[in-house]
């Protein structure tokens, strides 16, 4: 469910982005190769290179954006697809905080064929908000037939090269999770034992269920603790319960980002 969506489910009082015709795209749509991997996996990636100025959205937007989300059904011989995200840029729009890529987003997919003797086509759609001065959503198709044979592709590379670093690489010494009940749903408090990844540092807390949403997290440095605390809300309403095994953290500071899979009891 995306973000709008939420808000008009649970009530609450966030300001949306407004929303207006722009006369043509902003935003085009290439299926990039990048040959079969050791492992029998195709690599390729989805470019979105938008207009000047405008930018669209990571896959936790912020209580101002839109995720991306793709229909992958149309496609011939695809099992898996996972994806990599490139760490993103933090937005202040109209006040609020969005999470998101301007100008281009180069989205590196690994495709596990379902035959690994015939080709793999993809063939869909993928759903995204735009926005410079007004947001709009947009539609973009896809349909192409993945070159097996293709080299090295620069622009995966760098997308690849993008991706945030694992707790590990990051020297991450511990991670809490504490959870306490509010009158909407869970507030969470993440303590991460961490080195500083650079500047001002932004702290994203998913939940791991999708049919949840997690408010925009308030994030401050304690010696070498960060502190993260976000609400999370059921938008349909009533109880729920997190696991913290699926609780995913990505810290955004200015040298570098970090992924954080799970935290213990804190």
């Amino acid at each position: 469910m995306t973000f709008p969506a939420i808000a008009m489910a649970l009530g609450v009082g966030f300001a949306v982005p407004v929303t207006a015709q722009v006369e043509g795209s902003v935003a085009e749509l290439q299926i990039l190769d990048g040959g079969r991997t050791a492992q029998g996996t195709y690599l390729g990636a989805v470019r979105v290179t938008l207009q000047d100025g405008w930018k669209t959205y990571w896959r936790a937007p912020g209580d101002a954006g839109i995720p991306p989300e793709f229909d992958w059904n149309r496609s011939d011989n695809v099992g898996d697809v996972s994806i990599t995200w490139p760490a993103p840029d933090v937005f202040d729009q109209n006040g609020l905080q969005s999470i998101g890529y301007e100008n281009e987003l180069v989205l590196p997919v690994e495709i596990t064929p379902r035959n690994p003797a015939k080709p793999v086509r993809l063939k869909g759609t993928m759903d995204l908000g735009v926005c410079k001065d007004v947001c709009i959503p947009e539609q973009l198709d896809f349909d192409h037939t993945l070159d097996a044979e293709a080299g090295r592709n620069p622009a995966i590379a760098a997308a690849l090269a993008q991706r945030p670093f694992s707790a590990q690489e990051a020297s991450v010494a511990h991670t809490s999770c504490h959870l306490t009940p509010t009158s909407d749903g869970m507030r969470i408090e993440a303590r991460v034992t961490m080195p500083s990844a650079g500047g001002r540092e932004v702290a994203v807390i998913e939940s791991g269920n999708p049919a949840l949403w997690a408010s925009q997290t308030d994030t401050k440095r304690q010696g070498n603790t960060l502190v993260a605390t976000s609400e999370v809300i059921n938008a349909a309403g009533g109880p729920f319960a997190l696991d913290r095994s699926e609780i995913r953290i990505t810290v955004l500071g200015a040298n570098h980002a970090v992924d954080i899979q799970g935290c213990s009891a804190g």
